[in-house]
C-alpha cells in the first residue's frame, strides 16, 4: 500500500470514530493524533496511528482516560475535604506535570480547568500568607533596636512558631522574608552581647574552645559514619592546632582524651571494613547463583511465572548485600543483561506495554520536576515528608523507557541528597552556634560573679576603714563636721554592699540555673543511644537500580 492510499486509510479510519470530546482532538498527515491546546496546557501528540496498529492504540488510550480522570478526582476530591490547602500544593504540580504529558482519548480539557482553577485558589492563599509573614518580619524588626533585652529576646525566639504556623509561600519570598528575620535577630543578639560586660581572658577563652573540641571528638568516637566521621576528625585536629595555649595540666588531660577518642574510632574503623570484605566475599557468591539462574531463565515465553520469578529473585538479591567494589558493576551487569533480555521478548510480545511505559514515563518526569523544586527548599519538615512521599510514590509507578531510565533516576536521587545534605548542614551549622553562644553566656556569667566578689569584698573593707576612723576621730573643732562626713559614708557604703550582695544572689542563681542546662545537654548528648537510620537517608545504591 502506496503512503497515500494509507494515509487516507487511517483518515477515513479517524472520521468513522466516535468518542467524547472528539472535537478536541485532530488527526494529522502524519498519523499523529493531537490534543488541541487549552490555557496552559499547550499542542501535542497524544499518539500515532497505522493502518497496522490504529485500533490496537485508539482503545488503549480510550481505555487510558478514567486511570488519568481519576488521579485528578482524587486531589480534587482532597482538596475539598483539606483545611490546609496549600499542604496539596506539592500533588496540585505533580498533577498538572502528569497532565502535560498523560497520553489518553477523553475530555482532557475538562481535566485542565479543573487544574486551572485549584491553582488560582492556591496562588490567592499563598498571597494570604506572605502578608501574614510580612507582617511577621515587621515585627521582628522593629524590635532590633529595643533595649527591653529580656522581653525583645523571648518575642524573637517566640517568633519561629509564627512562622511555621503562617503556612506555605513560594522559596523566593519565603527566602528573602526570612533573611530579614535573621538580620533582625543577629542585630539585636549582636547588641545584646555587645551589653554585657565581656572580660574573658584569652587563656579561658581556649580552654573553652579545646573543651569543645574534645567534646566533639568524644561524641564522634562511637560513629559508623566512617568517611564523615574521618573528615570530622581531621578539622578538629586543624582546630585544635589553631586554638592557641592554655592551662598546662588541662592542655595536656585534654589532648590525652582526645587522642583516646581518635583512636578509638579509628580502631573500630578498620575492624569494620575487615568484616566487610569477608562478608562481600560469602555475597559475591550468593549473588553468583542468582546471575546463573537468570541466565537459565532469560529464555522462557511464560511470561506471567517467569515475571514472578525475576522479581523473587531481585528480592534476594536486596536481601544479600553488597559485593567488592571491583565486581559490582559486573555481577550486576551481567544480572541485569539476564533480566533485559527476558523483559525485552516479553515487551515486543506485549504491544500495549510501549504505552504503559510512557505512561510511567510521564508520571515519574512529574515527580522528578517536583523533586526538583523541592531540592533547594529550607521548609525542612515539610520538605522532608514530601520527598519521602515522592519516593513512595516512584517505587509503584514501575518501569519507564530505558533510555530516560537512567537520567531520570540519577536526577531524582540527586535532587534527594543535594535536600537532605543541605537540612543536615543546616542543622548542625544552628546546633554548633546554639553550643558556643551558651558557653560563651555561661563564662561571661561566672566573671561578672567574680567580679561582683571583688567589688564587694572591697566596699566591706571601705566600711571597715570609715567605722575605724570614726572611732577614732580626734576631739576638736572639726570632730563634728567630720563624724557627720564618716557616717554619711558609712550608711551610703552600707548600701552599696547591701545591693552587690542582691545582685551576688541574683546573678548566682542565674548561673546555677545556666550551668545545670548545660550539665543536662552534655549527659544527654553523651548518653550511649542505639542509632538507627532516618527515614529520609537516601536508598542504596543497589536497591536504587531496582526501583528503575
Amino acid at each position: 500500500m502506496t503512503e497515500g492510499n494509507q494515509a487516507t486509510d487511517i483518515s477515513t479510519w479517524w472520521d468513522q470514530k466516535e468518542f467524547d470530546s472528539k472535537d478536541i482532538f485532530e488527526l494529522n498527515n502524519d498519523g499523529d493524533i493531537v490534543l488541541k491546546e487549552y490555557p496552559g496546557f499547550g499542542q501535542r501528540s497524544v499518539g500515532n496511528v497505522t493502518t497496522e496498529n490504529a485500533d490496537i492504540v485508539y482503545n488503549l488510550l480510550i481505555e487510558k482516560f478514567p486511570e488519568v480522570k481519576s488521579k485528578v478526582e482524587e486531589l480534587s476530591a482532597e482538596w475539598l475535604q483539606q483545611d490546609d490547602k496549600l499542604s496539596l500544593i506539592g500533588k496540585l504540580e505533580r498533577t498538572k506535570e502528569y497532565l502535560l504529558h498523560a497520553n489518553a482519548l477523553g475530555n482532557m480539557h475538562e481535566l485542565f480547568k479543573v487544574v486551572a482553577n485549584l491553582e488560582v485558589e492556591a496562588k490567592k492563599l499563598i498571597e494570604e500568607n506572605y502578608k501574614k509573614k510580612l507582617e511577621i518580619v515587621e515585627k521582628a524588626e522593629g524590635l532590633a533596636d529595643s533595649e527591653d533585652w529580656k522581653s525583645a529576646a523571648d518575642t524573637l525566639k517566640g517568633i519561629t512558631d509564627e512562622w511555621k504556623e503562617a503556612g506555605y509561600l513560594d522559596k523566593d519570598r519565603n527566602d528573602a522574608l526570612w533573611a530579614r528575620i535573621e538580620a533582625a535577630r543577629d542585630k539585636f543578639f549582636e547588641r545584646k552581647r555587645e551589653h554585657q560586660e565581656d572580660v574573658n581572658k584569652e587563656m579561658l577563652q581556649n580552654l573553652d574552645l579545646k573543651m569543645e573540641v574534645v567534646d566533639n571528638a568524644e561524641k564522634l568516637a562511637a560513629s559508623d559514619d566512617w568517611k564523615g566521621t574521618t573528615e570530622a576528625f581531621k578539622e578538629l585536629m586543624e582546630k585544635w592546632k589553631a586554638i592557641g595555649h592554655t592551662m598546662h595540666d588541662k592542655n595536656e588531660e585534654l589532648w590525652n582524651r582526645f587522642i583516646a577518642a581518635k583512636n578509638a574510632f579509628f580502631d573500630k574503623k578498620k575492624e569494620h571494613f575487615e568484616e566487610i570484605k569477608k562478608e562481600q566475599e560469602v555475597n559475591l557468591a550468593a549473588k553468583e547463583e542468582l546471575v546463573n539462574k537468570a541466565v537459565e531463565m532469560q529464555e522462557s515465553t511464560n511470561w506471567g511465572e517467569t515475571t514472578k520469578a525475576y522479581a523473587a529473585l531481585m528480592e534476594e538479591w536486596k536481601k544479600i548485600g553488597r559485593v567488592p567494589r571491583d565486581k559490582s558493576d559486573d555481577i550486576w551487569a551481567r544480572f541485569n543483561t539476564a533480566r533485559d533480555h527476558f523483559f525485552g521478548k516479553k515487551r515486543e510480545h506485549v504491544e500495549s506495554f510501549k504505552i504503559e511505559l510512557d505512561d510511567n514515563y510521564a508520571q515519574k518526569l512529574a515527580l522528578l520536576k517536583r523533586a526538583e523544586e523541592l531540592e533547594g527548599s529550607s521548609q525542612w519538615r515539610e520538605a522532608t515528608q514530601e520527598l519521602n512521599e515522592l519516593m513512595e510514590e516512584w517505587k509503584k509507578i514501575g518501569p519507564v523507557p530505558r533510555k530516560h531510565s537512567d537520567e531520570i533516576w540519577e536526577r531524582f536521587i540527586k535532587a534527594r541528597k543535594s535536600f537532605f545534605k543541605r537540612k543536615d548542614d543546616n542543622r548542625e551549622k544552628r546546633k554548633k552556634h546554639f553550643e558556643r553562644k551558651s558557653k560563651e553566656r555561661l563564662g561571661q556569667t561566672e566573671n561578672f560573679i567574680t567580679k561582683l566578689e571583688a567589688e564587694l569584698e572591697e566596699e566591706e573593707e571601705k566600711l571597715k576603714d570609715f567605722k575605724e576612723a570614726i572611732e577614732n576621730i580626734t576631739p576638736g573643732k572639726k570632730e563634728k563636721e567630720l563624724r557627720a562626713h564618716l557616717t554619711k559614708l558609712i550608711a551610703q557604703t552600707e548600701k552599696k554592699i547591701e545591693h552587690k550582695r542582691e545582685k551576688m544572689v541574683e546573678v548566682t542563681q542565674q548561673f546555677d540555673e545556666m550551668k545545670a542546662k548545660e550539665e543536662a545537654k552534655t549527659e544527654k548528648k553523651e548518653a550511649p543511644a542505639e542509632k538507627g537510620k532516618s527515614k529520609e537517608e537516601p536508598i542504596k545504591q543497589e536497591e536504587s537500580k531496582d526501583e528503575q
